[in-house]
C-alpha cells in the first residue's frame, strides 16, 4: 500500500528534552545560577551537558511534541516501548508513566547521569548502553511491541527497516526523523524520493507523515527540518526475506531497467543467474508494465506480485 502524507547506533538527531519551551543560548541556560523548572534545562545545567555537534545532537524544547508523539503512538498500559536515543530522558519519563515497560537505548556515555536522573525512579525502564544498530534487541525482555523515539538522524532509516524486518512482534513506529527521510518512507511510485525504504516499509506497513516539525523547536537549532513519521504494521504482514532482497537488487542500479538491475546481481540474490533478464521482462509484461520498466515504476504490491511470478 502506498504511503500517505498528512500535513506533512549513533546518537545524533533532535532529542526529546523538555515539557516546556524556553530560550537558551548555544551553551546552556541564559542564567547559569538559576535552576530551570523544565527537566531538560535543569539537566543541561545540573549535569553540565553540552550538545555534541559531531553527533548532531539537538535537544527538543517544545512541550507540545510529547503529546503529539503519545497520541500518534496510541499508548496503552500493556505496551512495551523501544526508545532509541534517550538523550536527557524526558521522552523516557513520558513513556514510563503510560506503558508497561520502556527499553531506552543510548550510545553517548556522557549522558549517563542525566538519563539516570530521568529513569532511575521508574522500575519499568531498562536502559541499554550501546549502538542500537549492533545491540541484540531480540534479547530485550519483555519484547518491544512499539518503537517511539526521537531517532538519531544517521541511523533513522536503517533502524526502522531493521526493526520492521527482524522483529515481527513490533507493530507500530512513531519516530522523529529528518524530513527527507520521512518523505522517502512515505513516497509513492514514480516520484524522486521513491526507493528501497519506501517499498520495504510499505510492503509491511501503512506509512504516514503525521506532521512537520520546525527546526526552531530544537536547541541548538539544526540545519534541517524534522517530521513525525508513523508506521503501522499490516495484519498478516507476509513480506519475506526473498522479497526484500528482490526490492534491494531492483533499485541497486536505478538508471537501468529493472530486469537489467536484477541480472547484474548475478545470482547473488533470490533469483538464479540463468535467464534472469528474460524471466523478469516476461513477468513485467504480465503485470502490465513495459518489459524495460525501471524499479521506480512498480508499486509495493507490484513487487509482491513480481516475486510470486518469479516463484521466490
Amino acid at each position: 500500500m502506498s504511503g500517505l502524507v498528512a500535513d506533512s547506533s549513533r546518537s545524533g538527531g533532535p532529542r526529546a528534552a523538555s515539557r516546556g519551551s524556553a530560550k537558551i543560548d548555544s551553551d546552556g541556560p541564559d542564567d547559569p545560577s538559576a535552576t530551570p523548572s523544565q527537566p531538560s534545562l535543569r539537566r543541561l545545567q545540573q549535569f553540565n551537558v553540552r550538545p555534541d555537534r559531531e553527533l548532531g545532537q539537538n535537544f527538543l524544547i517544545d512541550s507540545n511534541i510529547l503529546g503529539v508523539i503519545g497520541r500518534a503512538a496510541e499508548l496503552t498500559e500493556e505496551d512495551v516501548v523501544l526508545e532509541v536515543g534517550g538523550g536527557l530522558g524526558v521522552l523516557s519519563e513520558y513513556l514510563a508513566e503510560r506503558v508497561a515497560h520502556v527499553h531506552v537505548v543510548e550510545l553517548d556515555e556522557r549522558l549517563r547521569d542525566a538519563l539516570g536522573d530521568a529513569t532511575d525512579s521508574h522500575d519499568n525502564v531498562s536502559v541499554h548502553w550501546g549502538d542500537a544498530m549492533q545491540l541484540d534487541i531480540a534479547a530485550f525482555e519483555p519484547s518491544p511491541t512499539k518503537l517511539v523515539a526521537n531517532l538519531p538522524y544517521n541511523i533513522a532509516a536503517g533502524l526502522i527497516l531493521r526493526t520492521i524486518g527482524s522483529y515481527p512482534a513490533m507493530t507500530r513506529w512513531v519516530a522523529m526523523v529528518q524530513r527527507e527521510v520521512g518523505e522517502r518512507f512515505a513516497a509513492g511510485p514514480r516520484t524522486p524520493a521513491y526507493g528501497v525504504p519506501s517499498v520495504l516499509a510499505q510492503l509491511s506497513c501503512e506509512v504516514r507523515v503525521v506532521r512537520t516539525v520546525s527546526r526552531s523547536v530544537f536547541h541548538p537549532v539544526p540545519n534541517v527540518d524534522s517530521v513525525l513519521l508513523l508506521l503501522v504494521r499490516h495484519e498478516g504482514d507476509d513480506a519475506t526475506h526473498e522479497l526484500r532482497e528482490l526490492v534491494r537488487q531492483a533499485f541497486a542500479h536505478r538508471r537501468k531497467a529493472l530486469a537489467g538491475s536484477l541480472a547484474l546481481a548475478g545470482g547473488r540474490g533470490p533469483i538464479k543467474a540463468d535467464g534472469t533478464r528474460e524471466r523478469v521482462r516476461a513477468a513485467l509484461v504480465e503485470l502490465g508494465h513495459p518489459a524495460d520498466a525501471r524499479a521506480e515504476r512498480l508499486s509495493p504490491e507490484d513487487f509482491r506480485a513480481l516475486a510470486r511470478l518469479l516463484e521466490l
